[in-house]
């Protein structure tokens, strides 16, 4: 399924300290179409939803949505702390191509966007 890496659940944590999360809630990850790179990544602090599938790492608490597992499968969840690309960061095993931002990607299995960039390309640039 997915993994977090330690510092991501240490951020993780501290989010849903901050935002007054319930003890059920977690970072809901969601894949939809969209983004320049044909899907796009979702992240809210949610509860749980039907069908979803839920993970916990380092006593963190990640809400895959059910509809997206197949695409984020195998997925680890890093953060990022750098000056200019804080945040939490997405290692897909199933991008075959993504965007400069790291906020959508495309596989193997689908057709490009039309508004595709190209690999590793900031989003906008075309």
């Amino acid at each position: 399924m997915i993994t977090l890496t330690e510092k991501a659940a240490v951020e993780l944590r501290s989010l849903l300290a901050n935002k007054g999360a319930s003890g059920s809630s977690g970072l809901r990850l969601a894949v939809r179409r969209g983004g320049c790179a044909g899907w796009q990544y979702e992240m809210a602090v949610a509860e749980p939803e039907d069908g979803d599938v839920t993970v916990e790492s380092f006593g963190a608490r990640v809400i895959v949505a059910g509809d997206s597992v197949e695409r984020l499968s195998g997925c680890e969840i890093d953060y990022s702390d750098a000056l200019s690309d804080a945040g939490f960061k997405i290692h897909n095993p199933h991008a075959a191509r993504s965007c400069g931002c790291g906020t959508s990607f495309e596989t193997a299995d689908d057709p490009p966007a039309a508004n595709a960039v190209a690999d590793g390309e900031a989003c906008g640039s075309v």
